[in-house]
């Protein structure tokens, strides 16, 4: 399986923060927004990463980010001219996706929490279908919605609905087929102009290949759109990495644990970080490694 961080648009929202560099690059906490949807990825053990970008960004992101041989994963870049929607990520990646599945991830969301890296693994061992993740919000009107019947299958899917049919939000994780491009080009945009990824989810819900599986009460899933959503986060992040002493979406720490990138390599790409926490808990962890064996 491939994957897909879409990372386009302006971030209209967060201006005038994001005005001068994409909202996806700004810090949450201790590191750039984009390692959450990345590290994500990564713990589903996807491995071909493209990001999409807009043309303003596209040259900080492979600043940052490289050809990915940091982490042991392959990245490829390629721009999103105009904002057409979530599902306009199948049609931009068409060719980078080829013959593969593929699995989507919106480039502010933040997932954490137990056991989620078993679920991420499931999602991506089914053949055919999809698999996308509900979220009990306070504010479902503002999301796409599920409603589930009482033996908790999914009957109906709406994109921010005035009268949502339940609390239960989609999130910006998505594991499809093969199938996807060819669904995506049928697509008609909505009426604020987009290919909503309601719609694509839609098509699989009609022809019962789409399982929706609800995060537990224990979870926490973050949309880092706003200004106070993003400070939300960064308090979220750095209370739970100071008291689990644990880095939420470390690359290198998920390149080692997935035996991707040796220890040597890691450090000599670190060497020049000195007194930085991040690096330090990096070169911490290597040991801890080492002790083990």
């Amino acid at each position: 399986m491939k994957g897909i961080v879409l990372a386009g648009g302006l971030g209209t929202r967060l201006y005038p923060a994001s005005l001068p560099i994409s909202k996806i690059l700004l810090s949450v906490y201790d590191k750039p927004m984009i390692y959450y949807p990345i590290s994500t990825l990564m713990q589903s053990g996807i491995r071909d990463i493209l990001i999409i970008t807009n043309p303003l960004d596209y040259d900080n992101f492979r600043k940052l980010l490289g050809n990915g041989a940091q982490f042991g994963v392959n990245f490829k870049y390629q721009v999103q001219f105009e904002a057409k929607g979530i599902a306009d990520a199948f049609l931009i990646g068409e060719s980078f996706i080829k013959n593969d599945s593929v699995a989507l991830i919106l480039g502010d969301n933040v997932f954490y929490g137990k056991n989620f890296e078993k679920q991420l693994k499931n999602a991506v061992s089914k053949n055919n279908g999809a698999t996308v993740f509900a979220y009990e919000v306070d504010d479902p009107c503002a999301f796409g919605v599920v409603e589930f019947d009482e033996n908790g299958r999914a009957i109906s899917l709406e994109e921010k609905p005035s009268k949502p049919k339940s609390n239960y939000a989609v999130t910006g994780l998505y594991f499809y087929d093969n199938k996807v491009v060819e669904y995506a080009k049928t697509l008609k945009p909505s009426k604020r102009g987009e290919l909503e990824i309601t719609d694509l989810n839609k098509l699989y819900l009609k022809n019962n290949k789409l399982t929706v599986e609800k995060l537990p009460e224990n979870f926490t899933w973050l949309d880092t759109g706003t200004h106070d959503s993003v400070l939300n986060a960064a308090n979220f992040i750095q209370k739970t990495e100071k008291a689990t002493s644990e880095k939420i979406a470390c690359l290198e720490e998920i390149a080692l644990k997935n035996g991707w990138i040796s220890p040597e390599t890691v450090l000599e790409n670190i060497e020049d970080f000195k007194n930085n926490n991040y690096y330090d808990y990096v070169r911490n962890y290597i040991i801890k490694m080492a002790q083990k064996v």
